[in-house]
C-alpha cells in the first residue's frame, strides 16, 4: 500500500499539518471517550483520524453536524465507489476496513431509486419475520440460553448469555440451523473488531450465507431468506446474500452489546433492578438511556463526499471519507449540556443512525432485548453483581466498545 500523504488532494494530514488520531489501537481501545472529547476540544464538531493501516477520514462528532450528514444523501453518499482512497488504490481489498466500508450490492450502499427498492424487500422481509414470532424466539432461546448455567448459581452474562441470544434469534429467522448460529458469533465479531483477521471471516459468513440462499431455492420457507428469494423486488442472488449478511452482522453485533449494557445498568443500579422486578419500571426507558450513554456503534461506518465542501469548520473534498461518532453526539455539550439529566422519553438519540439508512430492524433488537432481561429476572433468583461495580470493563475497537464481562451471582 502507497503512503497516504502521496495523494494529498482531501487528505485530513494534508489540510491539518499534523498528524491526525488513530481511531484504533491501544489508547482507542482502553478511553474511547477521551480520544473522542480531545477531538472535539481540538478540532471541534469534526475532525481529522486515521483509521485501520493509516487511511484518512473526518470523524464527525457533532450531534447536528451527523444530522446532517444522515439526512443528506446527495452530499454524503453511502456508495463507497466514489472513495478516493480505496479508488486510487491505497485501500487495499484485504484491508479490514474493506468489510465495514466498501461497496456491496445492498441497501446500505446505495441511495435514492436503488437504495428503496432494496430497503422495500429488507423491511417486507423483516415485517414478515416480525409477525412470525420473534418474542417467541426471544423467549425460547432465552430460556434455553439460562437453562445452561441456571442450577451453578453463578454466570457471566456477556459470555454465557448477551453474546449468543440475538445470533440465535437472528439465525432463526434467516433460515439458518442453531448450530451455524452459534459459530458465527466469532465470526461477526472478527469483523467488526477488525485486524487481519477480519476479511477471512466476512467470507466465512458469505460463504454460509450463499449455500443456505442455495438451500432455500429448493427447500423455501417461512424466513427471511425465502422472503427475500420471492420479494417482488426480484434481487438475484448476490443481492439476497448480501443482505442476510447485513442483517445477521449489524443484528447481532448491535443488539448483543445492547443488550450486555442494559444488563450493566440494572445491576449496577439496585434501584432500576427492584423496578424491573416489580414492574414499576418499563424496561424500554432503560433501553432508551443506554441507547443515550452506550450506543451499541459508537462509530458509524461510512458516508462520502459528493463533492467539495464546508462542514463544521473543515473543508473537505469529494471521496473524502466520512465516519460518525455516534456516541459523541449524543454526549455533544451543544444540545446535551448536562449529561445527568434525564433522557426519558427523548427518542432523538443517534443509537439506530437517521434519515433514509436508519436501522430498519431496529424494533425487532428491541423486542429481543426486552424479552431477554425480563426472562433474565424471572428465572433466577436474588441476582447480582459478583464483583464490585467498578471493576467491570470495556474494550474499544473503530467501531463499538464491548463490555468485556458481566459475572454475577443468584440462588439456585
Amino acid at each position: 500500500m502507497s503512503d497516504p500523504s502521496e495523494n494529498t488532494r482531501g487528505c485530513p494530514v494534508a489540510h491539518h499539518g499534523a498528524d491526525p488520531a488513530r481511531l484504533y489501537g491501544p489508547d482507542l481501545a482502553t478511553d474511547p471517550a477521551g480520544v473522542q472529547e480531545r477531538l472535539r476540544k481540538e478540532h471541534g464538531p469534526v475532525a481529522p483520524v486515521l483509521l485501520e493501516g493509516d487511511v484518512p477520514a473526518w470523524l464527525v462528532l457533532g450531534y447536528r453536524d451527523i444530522r446532517r450528514v444522515l439526512d443528506n444523501p446527495r452530499q454524503f453518499t453511502r456508495d463507497a465507489r466514489i472513495w478516493r482512497d480505496q479508488r486510487d488504490g491505497r485501500v487495499a481489498d484485504t484491508s479490514p476496513l474493506v468489510p465495514m466500508l466498501g461497496w456491496r450490492p445492498d441497501c446500505v450502499s446505495q441511495d435514492g431509486e436503488p437504495h428503496r427498492r432494496l430497503r422495500g424487500a429488507v423491511t417486507d422481509g423483516l415485517q414478515a419475520a416480525a409477525g412470525r414470532g420473534i418474542r417467541r424466539h426471544a423467549t425460547h432461546f432465552a430460556n434455553k440460553e439460562i437453562d445452561a448455567f441456571a442450577d451453578t448459581g453463578r454466570a457471566d452474562l456477556v459470555s454465557d448469555y448477551a453474546e449468543y441470544l440475538p445470533m440465535l434469534v437472528i439465525t432463526r429467522v434467516l433460515g439458518l440451523p442453531e448450530a451455524e448460529g452459534r459459530d458465527l458469533v466469532e465470526s461477526c465479531a472478527q469483523v467488526l473488531k477488525g485486524g487481519e483477521d477480519a476479511v477471512t471471516h466476512d467470507s466465512r459468513i458469505q460463504k454460509i450465507l450463499g449455500a443456505l440462499v442455495v438451500r432455500k431455492r429448493s427447500e423455501p420457507g417461512s424466513d427471511l431468506t425465502t422472503a427475500l428469494l420471492a420479494h417482488p423486488a426480484r434481487l438475484d442472488e448476490e443481492e439476497v446474500v448480501s443482505h442476510l449478511r447485513l442483517v445477521l452482522i449489524a443484528g447481532h453485533t448491535t443488539t448483543s452489546n445492547l443488550l450486555a449494557r442494559v444488563l450493566q445498568l440494572v445491576l449496577t443500579d439496585t434501584a432500576r433492578l427492584s423496578g424491573l422486578i416489580s414492574g414499576r419500571l418499563n424496561i424500554s426507558a432503560v433501553v432508551e438511556e443506554v441507547m443515550w450513554n452506550s450506543p451499541p456503534l459508537a462509530v458509524l461506518p461510512g458516508r462520502f463526499a459528493t463533492s467539495d465542501l464546508e462542514i463544521g469548520g473543515h473543508r473537505i473534498q469529494e471521496g473524502d471519507l466520512l465516519v460518525l461518532g455516534l456516541a459523541a453526539g449524543n454526549q455533544d455539550p451543544e444540545i446535551r449540556p448536562d449529561s445527568g439529566v434525564s433522557v426519558q422519553g427523548n427518542q432523538s438519540h443517534l443509537a439506530f443512525s437517521g434519515g433514509p439508512h436508519e436501522c430498519p430492524g431496529q424494533n425487532i433488537g428491541q423486542a429481543v432485548i426486552e424479552i431477554a432481561v425480563d426472562v433474565l429476572l424471572h428465572r433466577l433468583r436474588d441476582l447480582r453483581l459478583a464483583v464490585p461495580p467498578d471493576e467491570l470493563s470495556s474494550t474499544a475497537s473503530t467501531w463499538e466498545t464491548r463490555l468485556d464481562r458481566l459475572p454475577v451471582e443468584f440462588s439456585t
